[in-house]
């Protein structure tokens, strides 16, 4: 391929870290090998480079400038009736918290979706559910409430089925906020699902960074 570095398709299973030594490799200008953590399998195409040495003789570890081609796992909670389309690969499970997360990093990413009417019923006659799904929300690491709408749409309160308080709700998602659930909105489904894959990609990115970076900081590797 021209950049060191092997294609290999596995199936996603979890993100590890394992010692290796440090010795460098010109797959990265910037990146020696001890740098990069270990992969224990992408459902995608990944770059590998190939290590071989007495102590560790068949550790694979992913490159890790990825490029903006590659592209991770996105796991739909099997109880999305309409979910987004996605460009990305998908697969379909059951989530304990959210409705879209990341293969291998099911407990650091979560995002809960609603459009505006099932919004308005979660904050309603829903209320306490939904109340407990966002305090599960608060664990995570990465975590978002995307809607599907504008928040001039859920001040205008034109909603139907409902005669909640437009001002009353934006005050619930004001509270949300100060929580510290972070609040998105997409004025379409095809808007909300450029902005999964883009926190997916980017989260996984800094995860596999941020794993290189506790490696190399050990004095005994």
């Amino acid at each position: 391929m021209g950049d060191g570095c092997i294609r290999e398709k596995r199936p996603l299973t979890s993100l590890h870290q394992k010692h290796i030594m440090n010795t460098s490799h010109p797959f990265s200008p910037h990146t020696s090998i001890h740098q990069a953590p270990y992969i224990e399998g992408l459902m995608c195409d990944v770059p590998f480079i190939e290590v071989k040495n007495q102590r560790f003789p068949s550790l694979k570890f992913p490159c890790l400038d990825l490029s903006e081609e590659w592209k991770p796992t996105i796991i739909v909670d099997s109880r999305e009736q309409d979910p987004l389309a996605f460009s990305f690969p998908t697969i379909t499970d059951g989530l304990s918290t959210g409705d879209y997360s990341i293969a291998g990093l099911e407990d650091d990413f979560a995002v809960e979706r609603k459009s505006i009417s099932d919004l308005v019923g979660s904050l309603t006659s829903g209320r306490d559910r939904f109340m407990r799904e966002l305090q599960r929300l608060q664990a995570y690491p990465f975590r978002r409430l995307l809607i599907i709408g504008t928040e001039e749409e859920v001040a205008q309160g034109n909603w139907k089925h409902s005669k909640a308080n437009p001002t009353a709700i934006l005050h619930s998602l004001h509270a949300i906020e100060a929580r510290g659930i972070p609040i998105t909105y997409a004025s379409n489904p095809a808007t909300a699902a450029s902005m999964v894959e883009r926190w997916a990609f980017w989260k996984v990115r800094e995860v596999i960074r941020s794993a290189g970076r506790a490696i190399n900081a050990q004095p005994n590797l």
